[in-house]
């Protein structure tokens, strides 16, 4: 199975440029096949748009680190799902503090109702444990069983899954690096 993780780097607002790397990694199993790279603007609303555009080959399963990148810049799991026909999976390993993010968006940003539908737009909550740790998720296009079978294959050393730690190794690695 070809599971896409996909993971953001790091960064200090205000920083210039305004952009952060956005990894995917395309694993199978232990081993991986195709990492596609690519800049958001940080708080834009291009994640979606430029996540698509740079996948290429097969994938199975997205796994996304949340719904909001750099910042605010949210990718659109619908979306996703729709033009590739795969599920995705919204991995977190806090539980989403979803008032917190709606006064943010509400507070900060004169599209905070496009963003909010697509957060709002998401189905229950759901939780499992990993390796001892309690984490949380969100399935599109499968069924949560499915989902959590998924996710504790993909946990190989830790409770994240292995293409969203490598995904997110490479993007704060880049982000480090100023590229």
């Amino acid at each position: 199975m070809y599971v896409a993780g996909v993971e953001d780097g790091s960064f200090l607002r205000g920083q210039e440029p305004n952009r952060v790397p956005l990894c995917c990694a395309v694993m199978e199993c232990s081993r991986i096949l195709r990492v596609h790279l690519v800049n958001i603007e940080i708080d834009g609303l291009d994640a979606t748009d430029k996540l698509i555009s740079v996948v290429d080959g097969p994938v199975d399963v997205f796994i996304l680190g949340g719904v909001t990148f750099a910042g605010f810049n949210i990718i659109d799991p619908f979306k996703l799902h729709e033009t590739f026909r795969v599920p995705v999976i919204i991995y977190a390993e806090k539980y989403p503090d979803s008032d917190a993010i709606f006064k943010a968006l509400r507070e900060n940003f004169s599209d905070w109702r496009l963003r909010w539908g697509v957060i709002s737009r998401l189905g229950d909550i759901e939780h499992l444990v990993i390796q001892g740790c309690r984490v949380f998720f969100e399935v599109i296009g499968a069924s949560k069983d499915w989902a959590r079978g998924i996710l504790e294959e993909a946990a190989l050393i830790c409770r994240i899954p292995e293409p969203l730690r490598v995904a997110g190794l490479i993007a704060r690695g880049l982000s480090h690096l100023g590229l």
